[in-house]
């Protein structure tokens, strides 16, 4: 049996360790500004721009799907008008920000990871090091900062649009009252909610940015060694969003006074 097998625990808290490093010296990179404009700009289009169809699909069909469930459920106690404030605050606060987040995991941290293993199995980075450019400024923080920039966008975007479709099931498909649907809606859902939602896409963009391009300037030698890295990079993403959504949430209830 292998030493990786022996010490999973210690395999696991040495690439937390690698990963927080990558991250700390992208953020003092992008500080000093030591990333070049064309390449944050070719990023924030290749994440933001073109992940926009992606974005909207999930968005319509998510605030949809709620709609049409949450209605039968609450037509059962005579509260057809509430439905879209749940649909509103539910999307707001938690699967705006979390299934854009994964969607965006699913696509851009994939690529992130099969560019930057593919440079480095055809020792590309270590031409960069022989050029004295460093990795972190050259590819690492043009891709964290566009991500910082791009996430939140999409994030409102989704939520946007979620409510948009969720309202036209709501007044076309079920026959609810346009009017009180949009009073409860702007009634219940507080500026608190949408702070709480954009705060978190901010912080799954750092999750997602790092571990993409951690995994992938980690990868093994050949093919095989790129694509095992951006499956890794897809799944710890996405995994490391779903488990810090629990903790992010419960430290934002604390900070961000929400008044009865």
């Amino acid at each position: 049996m292998g030493r990786s097998a022996d010490n999973p625990l210690k395999d696991a808290l040495a690439s937390l360790g690698r990963v927080t490093v990558l991250f700390l010296e992208a953020l003092r990179s992008i500080a000093a500004k030591r990333f070049r404009l064309r390449d944050l700009v070719e990023q924030i289009h290749f994440i933001g721009v073109k992940s926009q169809s992606v974005v909207l699909l999930t968005g319509a069909f998510t605030g949809m799907v709620m709609c049409a469930q949450f209605y039968i459920q609450f037509h059962k106690v005579k509260m057809d008008s509430a439905v879209m404030s749940v649909v509103s605050v539910a999307m707001a606060r938690e699967l705006g920000a979390v299934l854009t987040s994964l969607m965006i995991a699913g696509r851009v941290g994939a690529a992130m990871a099969a560019q930057l293993g593919t440079m480095k199995v055809t020792e590309q980075i270590d031409a960069l090091r022989t050029l004295a450019t460093s990795p972190v400024d050259y590819l690492v923080a043009p891709r964290l900062l566009a991500m910082f920039i791009s996430l939140p966008l999409l994030t409102a975007e989704a939520i946007g649009i979620s409510l948009v479709s969720g309202m036209l099931v709501a007044v076309y498909l079920l026959g609810l009252d346009p009017v009180f649907l949009w009073n409860n809606m702007v009634f219940y859902t507080w500026s608190v909610d949408i702070w709480m939602g954009l705060i978190k896409a901010f912080i799954f963009a750092g999750i997602i940015a790092t571990v993409a391009c951690h995994k992938g300037m980690h990868c093994g030698q050949g093919a095989e060694g790129v694509g095992k890295a951006t499956t890794e990079a897809v799944v710890a993403a996405s995994i490391s969003i779903l488990v810090s959504n629990f903790f992010v949430t419960l430290v934002l209830n604390k900070l961000l006074i929400y008044q009865e």
